[in-house]
């Protein structure tokens, strides 16, 4: 059937595909533009990752501090148990995101840093 070598290959060439994959899923997100932050499922506001800010949240759950600096957002502070929130490292390409749990709050980059043109509009 199959000899030691032949599943050593096989071995090295389903890794070999695997970080192919992933380093091209990686590539294909850009810089994003904005931080959406949400609040228990609604809007609390858009930001833009240009500008350097620190946007302070106090909710009923409790109390967070996201900063932006240098094109990329940070969790500085939260009143949450756990903290997990504050272990994240900074966001700044489109998808990424920042969770915090028990506080219900959603950190989200989102839009392309540059323009997206449209080809056509389809109603």
């Amino acid at each position: 059937m199959f000899r030691k070598k032949d599943l050593i290959l096989i071995a090295v060439l389903l890794a070999a595909a695997a970080v192919s994959a992933l380093l091209a899923a990686s590539a294909h997100r850009g810089a994003g533009a904005s931080v959406r932050i949400t609040v228990d499922g609604k809007l609390y506001g858009v930001y833009c990752l240009t500008q350097e800010c620190e946007i302070v949240v106090d909710g009923a759950r409790g109390h967070n501090t996201l900063v932006i600096a240098e094109g990329c957002a940070y969790m500085a502070e939260a009143d949450c148990p756990d903290g997990y929130c504050m272990d994240y490292r900074p966001i700044a390409r489109d998808g990424e995101t920042i969770v915090c749990l028990p506080h219900r709050l959603v950190a989200e980059v989102t839009g392309d840093a540059k323009a997206r043109k449209l080809d056509v509009v389809v109603p």
